[in-house]
């Protein structure tokens, strides 16, 4: 069966049921970081969701609409982290059961706070994709509900609602730029934006080491790729999915590639001028911004600071890469 990308209604029908549980999240203007780039700079606080990531939105709106016989079962994803522990945060409010597959080496900060929510944690393979595929032949074997990271309309309605917040706070906003994992969030900005003002732009950044969605956009495919990494845990897919990039290819205006040093680099910057924590992809937004300064010069950009589950070990790292002391250790691979 298609799947249908939610449409701008669905996304306030989601807001209705999303504000009940999570109030709005800050929305902040940096002086110093907007005089660094030479435009007005608008950061979205996502990293100061429950779960410290714009995921939960999605998680509360698609748990919301499960039938009894689907809460009844149980459900499962697989997840580096931040999805899951918005399956898990919702599934909490639900009473629901959910398992999470995870990679080995995944955040364990992460994991913790999906354990602390109640769920069923399971490692397994060598990166979210082989997790993704030992999650889904559980789902069919046990008749758990699957729920996709990406393929889920009701997860990007969700999401959708932070940039509700965001346009009726700028209303004359220019340009908002996302991280994209899977793609969920920026899929929900681009229906808000592009259905307020097409002329909005709307930017999403991926981690060069991973650009399976950019690589999939730019070539008009879906694509898988072999290898790859990156730190930014919350930006490793190797596999692009069907309906984020139907909707990219329909909403979002451009993708740009920005390396994990940038990101590094757009950590220390987040911590120095507007004292946020932020891991890897909750920085991408703005290494992005530093690449586009020149074209965005002097006009109002929205970056969406979306993952704040940094260990301290990757922080060292991260402070070392930019430039600070050299760290004790390098970060989980």
């Amino acid at each position: 069966m298609r799947l249908e990308p939610p449409t701008f209604q669905d996304i306030l029908r989601a807001r209705a049921v999303v504000h009940r549980y999570l109030p709005p999240t800050p929305l902040v203007q940096p002086a110093a970081l907007s005089e660094r780039l030479g435009f007005e700079v608008y950061l979205k606080c996502e990293s100061l969701q429950p779960i410290g990531a714009f995921k939960v939105r999605g998680g509360v709106y698609l748990m919301s609409r499960l039938s009894p016989e689907e809460r009844a079962r149980g459900v499962v994803t697989a997840s580096t982290g931040n999805h899951g522990q918005s399956i898990a945060y919702a599934a909490r409010l639900f009473g629901v059961r959910a398992i999470i597959y995870a990679p080995e080496d995944a955040n364990p900060f992460k994991l913790a706070a999906m354990r602390r929510l109640g769920a069923e944690v399971v490692l397994t393979g060598r990166d979210f994709d082989e997790a993704r595929l030992a999650c889904e032949e559980r789902a069919a074997r046990d008749g758990f509900r699957y729920i996709h990271s990406a393929n889920e309309p009701d997860l990007i309605a969700g999401v959708g609602t932070y940039a509700l917040e965001l346009i009726e706070a700028v209303p004359d906003l220019d340009a908002v730029i996302v991280p994209v994992g899977a793609g969920s969030g920026v899929c929900g900005t681009g229906i808000v934006m592009k259905t307020v003002n097409p002329g909005i732009e709307v930017i999403g950044v991926q981690a060069a080491g991973m650009p399976v969605v950019y690589e999939s956009w730019r070539q008009g495919r879906l694509l898988e790729l072999d290898g790859g990494s990156t730190f930014a845990e919350g930006l490793a897919t190797r596999v692009a999915f069907e309906l984020p990039l139907r909707i990219i290819r329909e909403r979002v205006d451009e993708l740009v590639l920005v390396s994990d040093e940038e990101m590094c680099a757009a950590i220390v910057e987040l911590m120095e001028t507007a004292h946020l924590v932020a891991e890897g992809a909750g920085a991408a937004a703005l290494a992005a911004a530093h690449r586009l300064r020149e074209r965005l010069a002097g006009k109002k950009v929205a970056l969406i600071v979306s993952g704040g589950n940094i260990t301290l070990e990757t922080l060292r790292w991260a402070l070392a890469t930019a430039g600070y002391p050299p760290a004790v250790a390098g970060p989980a691979s």
